[in-house]
């Protein structure tokens, strides 16, 4: 300390009795104590451009405690006259110290924090007349408009499933605020005004300080900045940033542009925050002064994620004294909708949802709702996943073509896809739905077979073309359907809850044999047999162990070739194998594939043997305008990297178990619930009267449904009763998830029994 005392006494003539060091960022801070008066004393290794910065930084505070003395801190020139001075290759500044609790550590008073929004304010009054070049030159990485300079961090962030949050939100800010910034305020603001920055006494804010990140940027970033540190570990978090934008509003009227991206700035900033605090601990693994906001940054970031854009732009707009955004008016949605579109065509719960945005496993209507998401399997990586969107984005940009010409990407994602098959199952067909793979699929077992007739399986569901419809027992057999045709055999849906058979170690057997038996009168005349690995209409039902090997045998023995239909079970959604044809110990000649493949956008493909191939390549030439175009052929390589680097299969396991568990302890407490079947993020459970009767009670399963809509979850129903919950997640569900969604579904169960 005795360099220090030296310093002070030679350019300030300030005797001291006491110096300490404090923490600080990239400086060395030295509270100094005389017998009547306090100090900061910032010492700094010497750069050209950090030294013109704190002369800019200097100015700044001059002018600030000149009109606000008390709640500023005071520059001290030197003997020179300098505000900042050089010795040897360090430098150095002297600053008022001000008294006052830290922000972090008092309590959050609506009061309190309407006069932090308040001082805020008249600070930006005073800062947006200034000019300063240094300032609004300077490229800074905390700067939210600069997060450009942050994206090459994103990478450092270790957990894939963190990761993606920031590139979403990153994804967000190119959308929603990049196309404003030439409409926005610009000024010279702090920048900083953490709850470490803010002083407090009194319930009233007695000071500001560290002007050390200070940037020309937008205005209402400062805001984003103060609110973002405000919300810290809240469980209602937009109530307190609504009262320090009340107190800004009083001095700074804020504009509807400005208010209307505030959620997006605050989300920027989040990520700027986590992506320094990733690449710091690789640089500094042990400096815990770095680090520590990491933890309630990455709490908010994803809490951020379940507030709906549009809730949280109207409660902004509501503390700055705005109109709300005009809430749709869904009769006159449907009125449209029926004028323009078939009834055929449902709209789910008994009143419709009209949706505006989604992300992840989260869904955004435009009453400003946040819905969880249990029922969309085709999302199956996440609605709106960053690297999907941008896979596709980028692909777009360059080219879309069709597969009449070379490219890379076809070649590359047919060899990435099928890695991931039986080396038997070598070739493959693109198309842009699971229907059209379905109907491709039954054309090349006809072609291959030479055979007319076709074993499908009850309440079994194959898509919506003429010919997916007559191997549809769901649609044949159900309301409208014209019947079984002649050359379709159906086989009974093997359920061991309510069907012939209870056994589960003898029901697959068992039930393969009746069909066989069935079907021996057609033997030599069937040239597939075709289902799904577990039952979806069927109301989730899976195949028993030992039913699948017996009837592929028998197919096989007779002339015909397997289809499995994996459009809903595919890519890891049993969170065991990543096709459920693999549970069963089996291999079938053709797999049909869609849904998930393109994460929503239309991709399905076929997937057969080269013997099938062959038969098929007569000289008529199979073309799909849109099958296995580059977009899709990068969309769906995405896909398949982020179902690997996020582990999304494992994820379905452990997440799938934990709520099968859960539902197994309701089980005890609800009789209602008759059975829980599937496995992975693929359930259903069985909704009934009475266990032993096992009668099925569609009334309260609509009524669940209807009920968790309220309670925004979404989920569906299924089955020939219309009874059973199904449980289709986007492959990122999490345990949280699931604790809040059984908490809700205990409610709803907990409510009926008590009516009753």
């Amino acid at each position: 300390m005795q360099k220090i005392k030296q310093i002070l006494k030679d350019f300030f003539q300030i005797e001291p009795i006491q110096i300490k060091a404090l923490n600080a960022y990239a400086n060395t801070n030295y509270l100094v104590e005389t017998k009547s008066n306090k100090y900061i004393l910032k010492e700094y290794i010497f750069e050209q451009e950090l030294f013109d910065f704190l002369l800019a930084e200097s100015r700044i505070l001059q002018i600030l405690s000149k009109n606000q003395p008390d709640l500023f801190q005071k520059v001290y020139l030197n003997k020179n006259n300098e505000a900042v001075f050089r010795k040897d290759n360090k430098m150095y500044r002297l600053i008022g110290f001000l008294e006052g609790e830290i922000l972090v550590n008092v309590a959050h008073t609506e009061k309190l924090l309407e006069n932090f929004g308040e001082i805020l304010a008249k600070a930006d009054l005073v800062l947006q007349k200034l000019n300063l070049p240094v300032i609004k030159a300077r490229q800074y990485e905390w700067d939210i408009l600069q997060i450009d300079l942050s994206k090459k961090y994103f990478q450092e962030i270790e957990n894939p499933a963190d990761r993606k949050l920031v590139e979403y939100f990153y994804l967000q800010f190119n959308e929603e605020v990049r196309p404003n910034i030439p409409e926005l305020r610009k000024s010279i603001i702090h920048a900083d005004a953490n709850d470490y920055n803010v002083l407090v006494e009194n319930d009233k804010i007695s000071g500001i300080i560290d002007f050390g990140d200070s940037v020309y940027s937008l205005l209402i970033n400062e805001l984003a900045v103060a609110l973002t540190y405000i919300m810290f570990e809240k469980d209602e978090p937009l109530k307190y940033a609504e009262a320090v934008i009340k107190g800004y509003q009083k001095i700074i009227p804020l504009q509807e542009k400005e208010t209307d991206i505030l959620y997006y700035l605050i989300a920027a900033r989040l990520c700027i925050s986590v992506s320094q605090a990733a690449h710091t601990k690789k640089l500094k693994p042990n400096d815990e002064y770095i680090a520590i906001s990491e933890k309630p940054a990455w709490n908010l970031l994803k809490k951020w994620l379940t507030i709906n854009p549009l809730h949280a732009q109207n409660a902004f707009r509501q503390a700055a004294g705005m109109d709300r955004v005009l809430e749709e008016n869904l009769d006159k949605d449907i009125s449209l909708r029926r004028k323009y579109i078939s009834n055929a065509l449902s709209l789910s719960y008994q009143k419709p949802i009209k949706m505006n945005k989604a992300a992840f496993q989260y869904m955004y209507d435009t009453q400003g709702n946040t819905y969880l998401d249990m029922r969309n399997n085709i999302p199956h990586v996440g609605h709106s996943h960053p690297r999907v969107v941008l896979a596709a984005q980028k692909q777009m940009a360059q080219l879309n073509t069709n597969t009449r010409y070379l490219y890379d990407e076809l070649n590359e994602y047919s060899e990435r896809l099928l890695a991931k098959f039986p080396k038997q199952l070598n070739k493959i067909f693109f198309v842009n739905s699971g229907s059209a793979a379905s109907d491709l699929a039954i054309r090349l077992a006809l072609n291959h077979t030479q055979k007319e007739k076709l074993a499908v399986m009850q309440y079994g569901y194959h898509g919506n073309t003429w010919a997916s419809i007559n191997i549809s027992h769901y649609k044949f057999a159900g309301k409208g359907g014209s019947g079984t045709p002649e050359n379709i055999i159906v086989a009974d849906a093997p359920d061991t809850y309510r069907g012939k058979y209870k056994d589960k170690e003898t029901a697959g057997k068992s039930y393969a044999f009746d069909f066989i038996k069935k079907a021996e009168q057609n033997e030599g005349q069937i040239a597939a047999f075709i289902a799904e690995p577990i039952i979806s209409a069927a109301g989730q039902i899976p195949l028993p162990d030992g039913y699948l090997n017996e009837i592929y045998n028998f197919i096989r023995k007779q002339g015909g070739v397997c289809i499995s239909d994996e459009v809903q079970t595919g890519f890891g959604r049993q969170g065991t194998d990543f096709w459920a044809f693999e549970t069963y110990n089996v291999i079938p000649d053709i797999v049909i594939i869609g849904k998930p493949m393109g994460n929503g956008h239309p991709m399905a493909a076929v997937v057969c043997t080269e013997e099938i191939v062959k038969s098929f390549e007569n000289g008529m030439e199979f073309f799909s305008s849109f099958g296995g175009n580059p977009v899709s052929c990068a969309i769906g390589s995405e896909v398949l990297k982020v179902i690997e680097e996020e582990d999304l299969v494992g994820n379905a396991f452990t997440v799938g178990n934990y709520l099968i568990e859960h539902f197994k302890n309701l089980q005890k407490k609800y009789p209602v619930i008759g059975d829980i079947r599937g496995s992975g993020l693929n359930l259903g459970i069985d909704i009934v009267k009475n266990p032993q009767s096992k009668e099925a009670d569609t009334e309260l399963a609509g009524q669940i449904v209807n009920r968790l809509r309220e309670k925004e979850i979404l989920i569906g129903t299924d089955g020939p009763f219309d009874n059973v919950l199904k449980i289709k997640p986007p492959m990122c569900f999490t345990k949280e998830n699931v604790d809040f969604f059984i908490e809700k579904l205990e409610q709803i169960l907990k409510k009926r029994f008590k009516d009753k």
